[in-house]
């Protein structure tokens, strides 16, 4: 009796160390792995947030950029000049676009990064800003173009923190970046006219249907537009989710990832007409847009859209960080 007695506690015992053993391997290997993804987000480019701002700022110190005028051709070459700062090839497409009350000169914008690499992926922006303030309640100041800190040049001044970072820091995949123009001249809201002839983003169907290339194709492409402003939230966009769902699943993922769920909502956000519904609908390239959306807000959008409100006070380097250090990690950690 006494000898069995012993055979079992010995067996019990082995059991538990061998049981012991395995947990603590499982916890290693959990361990591993999370410290694993650490050393990756460690490894990522930091996104400058203070360098995105400035780049904000030199655009709305031109004033307007309204097409066919002066600001708006010194800011064009300004951006030609710093894409090709970063090693970009640029591309320029000039063309006359007719629009709601006039004729526009427009200038799409394109950066080529890793022009070698077949793998590529396409971020855009509008750079242009509106010819009138229509959200104003004073008919006099709706005769006044609009800064467009947010609702343009956020995008846009991301979009160039990037292409910096693009030259420091060589990515798996070959980059394009895009500024759009003409995306901003559509309708006004006083308008007294029921045409439902579109148009806005004016200067992405021109893209869409003439590419910088022939046969330019790109894996997917993520759109900013207003990405600046204090408190934004982006919600998931619906026509993003339409046609490019698994790519909105990748970006919002991410975002909880690197701590910024406070920016990037899961809930549902509107169906934006924006230069991302082109660049699917006619260039066939799945596109996301990041944009800020408030369900409580008249518009759907802030405060001070197309308002002469849309100024430097509107922009945070909290929200622009978030912004630009998410689609630098997405960027940076592909291909996957």
């Amino acid at each position: 009796m006494e000898t069995r007695r012993i055979t079992l506690f010995t067996l019990a015992f082995a059991l538990l160390i061998f049981v012991g053993c395995g947990s603590k391997s499982r916890k290693t290997a959990q361990s591993s792995g999370t410290q694993k993804q650490v050393e990756v987000q460690s490894k990522l480019p930091v996104f400058n947030a203070d360098s995105a701002f400035w780049f904000v700022q030199q655009q709305v110190n031109f004033g307007p950029r309204v097409p066919n005028s002066d600001a708006h051709e010194q800011c064009g070459n300004y951006l030609v000049n710093e894409l090709k700062r970063f090693g970009a090839t640029v591309y320029e497409q000039k063309t006359t676009i007719k629009g709601y009350e006039h004729t526009w000169n427009a200038r799409n914008i394109i950066g080529e990064i890793n022009p070698e690499n077949k793998d590529r992926i396409l971020l855009c922006a509008h750079w242009d800003s509106r010819y009138t303030a229509d959200r104003e309640h004073s008919a006099a100041n709706q005769k006044e173009a609009v800064l467009g800190a947010s609702d343009g040049a956020s995008g846009v001044g991301v979009l160039l923190e990037i292409a910096r970072l693009l030259h420091l820091n060589k990515a798996n995949v070959g980059v394009d970046i895009i500024f759009f123009d003409v995306e901003d001249q559509g309708i006004p809201a006083y308008a007294n006219t029921r045409s439902q002839e579109d148009f806005w983003c004016l200067g992405s169907k021109y893209w869409s249907k003439n590419p910088h290339k022939s046969g330019y194709f790109a894996r997917y492409g993520i759109l900013l537009d207003m990405v600046g402003a204090r408190n934004a939230v982006f919600r998931r966009e619906l026509y993003s989710d339409q046609f490019a769902k698994h790519i909105v699943e990748k970006v919002w993922s991410e975002a909880m990832q690197a701590g910024y769920s406070s920016f990037f909502s899961y809930e549902k956000g509107g169906m934006i007409t924006d230069d991302h519904y082109f660049v699917n609908t006619l260039a066939n390239i799945p596109t996301i847009d990041i944009i800020q959306y408030d369900h409580a807000s008249y518009s759907g959008f802030g405060h001070y859209w197309h308002t002469l409100h849309d100024d430097m006070d509107v922009i945070d380097t909290k929200t622009l960080k978030a912004v630009g250090q998410v689609v630098t990690n997405v960027l940076f950690k592909e291909p996957f």
